[in-house]
């Protein structure tokens, strides 16, 4: 199953629920990407400046990762931030479902510009929307410091949705007979259960 959208439309929040109450391996290339951009190479370094920058990794950079990933994976997975592109999409197999949260350009700057992730832990919260935290720049879950991401910015966010409509919305129509559209812009409780009740699980 994949789970697309574009930035801030809760693709993480809900892949990380149906993962956590249907036992399902959660994939989510963001978190891949954060992890090797901490790297002191030179894979490490250009991620960096590529999502500094807000800008897509390559596919030649991607694709394999992802790949590697899914290939010890038998029993089903759930996709969160790949396929970011026709290309990318034609290199998976197998997909059942995918589930398109949409939301409104106006509500994604909104809901960017307000997250903040922890430092240490890397929970996030959203000090417009929710969760939010219960003192100010402070981690609910291990009380350290939450910080904007780079790519979290107002410049970034504009650069960001503009490939997405550019390079991700394709998708929608590439995956038509297999996509469940869920108005992603409500509570994160009623997307959950519009996600469940169309999935019939």
């Amino acid at each position: 199953m994949i789970i697309i959208g574009p930035q801030g439309c809760g693709k993480g929040t809900q892949a990380k629920r149906l993962s956590k109450n249907f036992n399902i391996p959660h994939i989510s290339t963001g978190d891949i990407f954060r992890e090797i951009r901490k790297e002191d190479t030179l894979r490490g370094r250009k991620v960096k400046e590529l999502i500094d920058n807000g800008m897509n990794v390559p596919d030649k950079i991607t694709i394999p990762l992802v790949k590697e990933k899914l290939s010890k994976l038998k029993e089903g997975y759930i996709l969160d931030g790949f396929p970011r592109n026709i290309e990318q999409s034609k290199s998976l197999e197998g997909i059942d479902k995918v589930i398109y949260l949409k939301i409104s350009d106006k509500e994604v700057v909104r809901r960017i510009e307000g997250r903040r992730n922890c430092k240490k832990c890397g929970a996030i919260f959203n000090i417009t929307t929710a969760p939010k935290p219960k003192i100010e720049g402070i981690c609910n879950k291990c009380g350290s410091e939450l910080f904007q991401r780079d790519d979290d910015k107002p410049g970034q966010i504009k650069k960001r949705l503009k490939q997405y409509h550019n390079l991700t919305a394709p998708l929608i129509e590439f995956y038509k007979d297999i996509l469940i559209e869920i108005d992603g812009s409500r509570d994160i409780g009623e997307v959950y259960s519009e996600i469940i009740s169309k999935l019939s699980l």
